[in-house]
């Protein structure tokens, strides 16, 4: 660019000093230089109108010819526009990919610009949601799906949470709703749909709710039989025998009780937040019930709770909650070792925690661990009669409250069990005591 610019310079002033040197020849310095200067300015200016022309009216692609500086002018503005078309090359195979890649999606998608404005879909949201391209671009996405849900939804600005509603279009299928950011001032919406999954859900839910119910009355006839029977004294193997089978009786009677209650809480799904639990004493009565489990176990159990912190919700769900992880630190936590149960208030709301001094356990398991029948150790389970359904029930019932089951354990150290309960479900009086139980 240097070079250039020295190029057109140096031409300027080869015109100026031969006009100069003809203008001493014949005497009229100021005449030549006035006329040269003249010259080279029409010139100029020519050469400005043909760029222009080009710039602005022109379609050819090749720009015209130039002499002397102006070659060099018109040389570079051709190069830009070369790497101005490879760059729009570039940018439409980009938008073409995008394109290509959101049609083979089996989602929708949608772009949103500012105040929830269309700016482009693919074709499944467009099946999905009943729209019509390009009929509905710049549309404003809650005017076309209107209802207090979506423009709720819509107005969040967190992309955590997923919105589930009935499909405009098709009838019968349910779908996801999720916004994430997308560019300046754009969201981008993806909208699967979850029928079959839901369908799924049902039947396994269903399934295990007829299981549950079915296994009772033969475990019943099961245990009453067994109760009836009165082993040999003169013969161990057949006491061993029906010891067995009581055990596994109960074994498979806990096991389907567990069914039931998961069953039940997800029946539920839908809280009464109007009822009042007064988990005070809800732990007090789970503190002696766990009297039957520490019998000749040599466990230190310690209750701290706050005596006024009460929460609204199902009673029946978070008792199963309280009582499955205190019952499970009693189960896994070796004779001479210690367990503490906590209830009180927090800035983030009511604070639950049971924490252990045992095994612990490892990490590439606590993910796991509120899966259903999921179990660390099988041997270990089967000593304890566990059934792998405690936490799983706790994850469901949590859920239900607006809150979610955090675990950290560490080998040889412990684990420590826990949640929060959102201050929106609290309800707690004044001047709040707290009541310490050993």
């Amino acid at each position: 660019m240097q070079a250039r610019n020295l190029t057109m310079t140096t031409g300027a002033a080869t015109l100026m000093v031969a006009a100069l040197l003809l203008g001493l020849l014949l005497d009229a310095v100021a005449l030549i230089m006035l006329i040269a200067a003249l010259l080279l300015l029409i010139w100029h200016y020519s050469n400005l109108y043909r760029v222009n022309r080009y710039l602005w009216h022109s379609r050819r692609f090749v720009p015209p010819e130039g002499r002397g500086n102006w070659g060099m002018v018109f040389d570079g503005i051709y190069k830009l526009h070369q790497r101005h078309l490879e760059r729009r090359r570039e940018l439409g195979e980009l938008i073409r990919r995008f394109r290509e890649g959101a049609e083979a999606m089996p989602d929708g998608v949608l772009v949103l610009g500012e105040h929830h404005s269309i700016i482009w879909c693919n074709g499944m949201a467009q099946r999905l949601l009943g729209l019509r391209w390009p009929d509905d671009r710049g549309q404003r996405l809650d005017n076309l799906m209107r209802g207090p849900e979506m423009k709720g939804y819509l107005q969040r600005r967190s992309s955590s949470e997923a919105m589930t509603l009935e499909s405009p279009a098709m009838e019968g299928h349910l779908l996801e709703l999720r916004l994430m950011p997308y560019g300046e001032g754009q969201r981008l919406m993806v909208i699967g749909d979850i029928t079959k999954l839901r369908k799924l859900e049902r039947v396994r839910e269903d399934f295990v709710a007829n299981v549950s119910h079915e296994l009772r009355t033969p475990l019943t006839v099961l245990k009453g039989y067994l109760e009836m029977m009165e082993p040999d004294d003169d013969d161990p193997l057949q006491r061993k025998a029906l010891q067995m089978m009581s055990e596994q009786c109960a074994r498979m009677d806990s096991l389907v009780a567990q069914l039931s209650e998961l069953s039940s809480i997800e029946a539920h799904a839908t809280v009464d937040f109007s009822r009042r639990i007064d988990v005070p004493v809800l732990l007090r009565t789970i503190e002696q019930e766990m009297a039957t489990l520490l019998h000749n176990r040599q466990l230190s159990l310690h209750f701290e709770v706050s005596a006024r912190l009460q929460m609204l919700g199902d009673q029946r769900q978070m008792r199963s909650a309280f009582s499955n992880l205190v019952v499970n630190a009693i189960k896994y936590t070796p004779d001479g070792g210690h367990i503490d149960v906590l209830w009180r208030r927090t800035s983030r709301g009511a604070l639950f925690i049971v924490s252990d001094d045992g095994e612990g356990i490892a990490a590439e398991h606590l993910a796991r661990l509120t899966e259903r029948f999921y179990r660390v150790d099988s041997a270990r389970t089967r000593k304890t009669g566990g059934s792998g359904l405690g936490l799983s029930i706790v994850k469901h019932a949590l859920a239900n409250h607006q809150s979610r089951l955090q675990i950290d354990s560490q080998i040889a150290k412990g684990s420590r069990f826990s949640f929060v309960i959102p201050e929106i479900l609290l309800v707690e009086e004044k001047d709040v005591d707290v009541t310490k139980a050993s």
